[in-house]
Order: structure tokens, then C-alpha cells, then sequence
């Protein structure tokens, strides 16, 4: 990609760009109609894009064939009002480029593909040629998706991999990695994307000038996440904390390691029909709900 097109591919990526949850039944089923009316929902809340696919969309675990009924669905929904990216979860080179082939006719904004993440992980060499290979038989542009605990890349190789992939244009940095996501927009060139998922610290790394955000809280709660980002980028710091405070008080009771099952629930709060996690994750206990309920009376929820 030539600097011009990533600038305005820069342009158009920024914001809050919350994940779609998939919508499953009690079966496990995914249910695709579902999708509609939480994307009408996030667009009325005044996000800037929308990402299927992730880790809050439980992309890990689709089918292709789910995979590629969800993005169609979630393309249909959008209808051109917002950029649209999709998540890429899988553990093999080729199993991307293929997936991303039978959805290329949606023409996305983008890919968000996460290193591979079961057990073992290649080196720098191979894991650039990973993103190389996927760019040059696709020719979507990608976010790289950093958040695999084991296979947690570092700053210098993220960069590394944006300056001889011309395809990589950004990385989403996640993990609670504050520190790295400082030295990515500190060294990033000006027409790469650094957008954060750290939920927690979504205020300070907006004040670091990240350029969005994609996490399981811009899904929970858009309208809320808007109003920060807006907040931040107009310089009413203190407008900022005090939104900030309210979300992290909600993010502290969340269980995180059932992170879409509750954010499923705090959407369905705000008029989203409820679906559930795909087993063997559990709905969201009432213990919880009560809790989640305790913390969104923060925003009148």
C-alpha cells in the first residue's frame, strides 16, 4: 500500500470501533438475525466502525462456514454506514488467506488477525512472513491483533513487521500492555494505526493520542466510550476521568474470563436481545448480573 491510501485508511479507522458479540441460543447455535439489530444499536450510539470476529465475538470459535454467514450478516447490517473490519482467529497461514477469501466479495476496511495461538509460536521471521503472505494473497490491509499471552509480540517486532509488510497498516494492542502501546504511537510512522483494547486504561491511552479503540467494553457500552473518546479528543480532561471512573468501575465486576457472556448481558440491558456464550462457557450467573446491574447505575442503566 502506498503512504496515501494508509493515510486514508488511517482516517477511516479511528474511534471506537466496538466488536459484534455473536449471537448463539441455548444450543450453541449461531443465530445470524440476531446481529442486525445490536449493529443498529452501536451505529446509534455513535461508533466510527465495526469489527466482527474477535475475541468478544467468540470468533475463535466459528465454523468457516459460520464464519462466513456472520460476516455477511454483520456486512448487511452495516449497509455502508460505518467501516467494517473483520477479526481473523485461526492458527494457520493458510487457513487465514483461505477464510478471508470466501468473504473478500464484502470488501472490508480491513482484517484484524491475531498471531497463531495454540500452544507453540514461530519466530520473527516466520511470523512476518505470516502477515506478508496473507496481505499479498488477499490484498485486504491489516491490523495486527496482539494479544496472545504466548505468543505476545513485542513493539520493535510489530514495527518491524509494519515497515516491510507494506499491507500491515496498524496493530490493536491489548493485554494491559500500556507501556507498549507508549512506545508503539511513539515510534509508529504517521501513517500507521495504533488503536488500544486495554479496557481498564482506555482514558490514559486515548490522552497518548491512540487513534481508537477496539474492546469488550466499546461493545458493552458504545454510547459511553464515544462520549470519552470525544471527550479526550476536545480536551475536557475532566469530563474524560470522571467517564473513566464510571467504566472502570463497571469493568472491575465483569468477570474477564467470560468476558462476551457479560457483555452480552449489559447490552441486553440497553434493549439488545439477549443471546448466550457458545459452550462450554457458562451464561452469566444472577450473582454476576446482580453485581453488573450495582455498577451500570453508574450511567442510569
Amino acid at each position: 500500500m502506498q503512504q496515501e491510501s494508509k493515510l486514508a485508511l488511517k482516517a477511516k479507522l479511528r474511534g471506537i470501533l466496538p466488536p459484534v458479540t455473536m449471537p448463539f441460543d441455548e444450543k450453541g447455535r449461531l443465530i445470524a438475525s440476531g446481529i442486525r439489530k445490536q449493529i443498529d444499536f452501536m451505529i446509534d450510539s455513535g461508533v466510527h466502525g465495526i469489527v466482527a470476529g474477535g475475541s468478544t465475538g467468540e470468533g475463535h470459535t466459528l465454523s468457516t462456514e459460520e464464519f462466513v454467514e456472520s460476516m455477511e450478516a454483520t456486512h448487511a447490517a452495516i449497509a455502508g454506514r460505518v467501516p467494517f473490519v473483520v477479526g481473523l482467529i485461526v492458527n494457520s497461514t493458510i487457513e487465514a488467506i483461505e477464510r478471508t477469501k470466501k468473504i473478500a466479495h464484502l470488501k472490508p476496511d480491513a482484517l484484524q488477525v491475531t498471531p497463531v495461538h495454540y500452544l507453540f509460536k514461530p519466530g520473527p521471521e516466520a511470523t512476518i512472513k505470516h502477515f506478508r503472505e496473507i496481505y499479498e494473497e488477499t490484498g485486504i490491509p491489516i491490523l495486527i491483533y496482539n494479544v496472545i499471552p504466548w505468543n505476545y509480540l513485542s513493539a520493535e517486532l510489530m514495527l518491524r513487521i509494519m515497515e516491510e509488510v507494506p499491507g500491515v497498516v496498524g496493530m490493536k494492542q491489548s493485554s494491559g500492555d500500556l507501556k507498549s502501546l507508549s512506545d508503539l504511537l511513539g515510534a509508529a510512522k504517521s501513517e500507521n494505526i495504533v488503536l488500544t483494547g486495554i479496557d481498564a486504561l482506555l482514558y490514559p491511552g486515548f490522552a497518548l493520542g491512540a487513534h481508537g479503540a477496539i474492546s469488550a467494553l466499546t461493545s458493552a457500552l458504545p454510547k459511553q466510550t464515544v462520549k470519552l473518546y470525544d471527550a479526550v479528543k476536545s480536551g475536557n480532561h475532566e469530563e474524560a476521568l470522571k467517564l473513566h471512573w464510571k467504566l472502570n468501575g463497571i469493568w472491575n465486576v465483569v468477570r474477564h474470563d467470560n468476558l462476551p457472556a457479560c457483555t452480552k448481558y449489559i447490552q441486553s440491558r440497553q434493549g439488545v436481545d439477549f443471546f448466550l456464550p457458545r459452550a462450554p462457557m457458562e451464561p452469566v450467573s444472577n450473582e454476576i448480573k446482580n453485581v453488573i446491574d450495582g455498577a451500570l447505575k453508574a450511567f442510569a442503566i
